[in-house]
């Protein structure tokens, strides 16, 4: 792997800082072990500026080039939070946390992130500025937004952004990278479905919201399958039922549904909206029951500007020669679409080989691919803002 040989010799450092993340996991925007940590980190590396509390908990540090005259200025970023999950690894390092775990490689991208901040603060072999931006809250979303409101780009002046995340199963070291939609738009919902509550025994006293609920879900099922166009991606989920009583002789009064919505426009996406609340109604009421909607509007679709993708594509070409341009976009959601939605750049993909996927109690970050995430990063900034003669 033609990674930069600083990044190869620090890696048994930089892993042992993502396993202290990993040991260590905390979620949302309450970070204050992880933010403090790495404020600290940066500090020991003699970054030029360090913000704390940006976006509530976030972490901004500046990186001058050992020239400026270019004027470019490009950010950096990495998510910093865990999730609300059991782990289940049996690793030496595993979560001390009960119910925390960095089950989505935040860990290994803050690392990363760290790793190439050390490299950039020595070499600074560019001619321009780097800005790191780490970043909370990106599971569930926020924490983007809330940087990006508290003036990410306009405080430091930021041109271009770009970041990366961690691929399960994608070949260790490589990069998977392309122009255009690579994340959907993540939207989630509530169905609260009421009726009459009563005596299991007496159900034709009652007004049966476990059957109406049952009910609405399977209708649900036709939104994609026969209101959007086939050639359109979108997905329907509802992921959660839960009643407002769980014994075993009650018809309960209230049913709540939970579910996701990921689409990729926004037509596409008014249209299941519109098509959950309508069916949700007309269903609860076939069964004397009523439905209502709360729709919350999540992050927006991922999508990757040509002209950065290209520059995030020549700086992956430049540490990998596994790369991948062809790869299906993912329904997945990422709250960096909230950074690009402001500004041009780029989100990349990084294989970390055979793993338990993504937000699985099982899961892992490889720390094999550190070294290549951390020079993709410096490269990027060595090849966008390069020193003149």
């Amino acid at each position: 792997m033609p990674v930069k040989n600083r990044f190869a010799d620090w890696l048994p450092e930089i892993a042992a800082w993502r396993q202290d993340f990993h040991a260590h996991p905390e979620l949302r925007f309450d970070l204050p072990r992880t933010a403090g940590r790495v404020a600290e980190l940066l500090r020991s590396f003699g970054v030029d500026e360090i913000t704390e509390g940006v976006g509530q908990s976030g972490v901004v540090a500046v990186i001058k080039g050992r020239q400026t005259g270019s004027g470019r200025v490009l950010g950096f970023r990495a998510d910093m939070d865990a999730l609300p999950i059991h782990e289940a690894t049996g690793l030496p390092h595993a979560s001390t946390e009960a119910g925390k775990m960095h089950a989505c490689g935040h860990d290994g991208h803050t690392a990363i992130l760290l790793g190439a901040a050390k490299y950039l603060a020595e070499t600074r072999n560019f001619d321009g500025t780097v800005v790191l931006a780490f970043q909370p809250a990106e599971e569930m979303g926020g924490g983007a937004k809330a940087m990006v409101e508290d003036g990410l780009m306009e405080r430091w002046g930021i041109q271009e952004v770009y970041g990366l995340h961690n691929r399960p199963n994608q070949p260790l070291g490589s990069f998977a990278v392309k122009p255009g939609p690579v994340l959907a738009a993540a939207d989630f919902f509530e169905i609260a479905v009421r009726g009459k509550g009563g005596h299991g025994a007496m159900p034709h006293l009652a007004a049966d919201t476990t059957l109406a609920a049952a009910a609405v879900v399977m209708a649900l099922q036709q939104v994609v399958a026969r209101n959007v166009p086939a050639l359109q991606p979108a997905v329907l989920s509802v992921t959660g039922m839960a009643t407002d009583t769980m014994a075993h002789n009650v018809i309960p009064d209230a049913v709540r549904l939970t579910g996701t919505v990921r689409t990729f426009d926004v037509p596409t996406k008014q249209l299941i909206k519109e098509r959950i609340a309508r069916i949700a109604a007309s269903t609860a009421e076939a069964y004397g029951a009523t439905a209502t909607l709360t729709y919350q509007d999540g992050v927006l679709p991922t999508i990757n500007s040509g002209p950065e993708a290209e520059v995030a594509l020549a700086a992956a070409q430049a540490v990998s020669a596994e790369i991948d341009t062809a790869f299906e976009p993912s329904m997945g959601g990422e709250d960096f679409a909230d950074m690009l939605a402001v500004r041009p750049g780029a989100f990349v993909f990084l294989g970390i080989g055979p793993s338990a996927d993504l937000h699985h109690p099982e899961y892992e970050f490889n720390d094999e691919a550190i070294p290549a995430g951390c020079s993709w990063f410096a490269t990027l900034a060595e090849q966008r803002m390069p020193l003149s003669a």
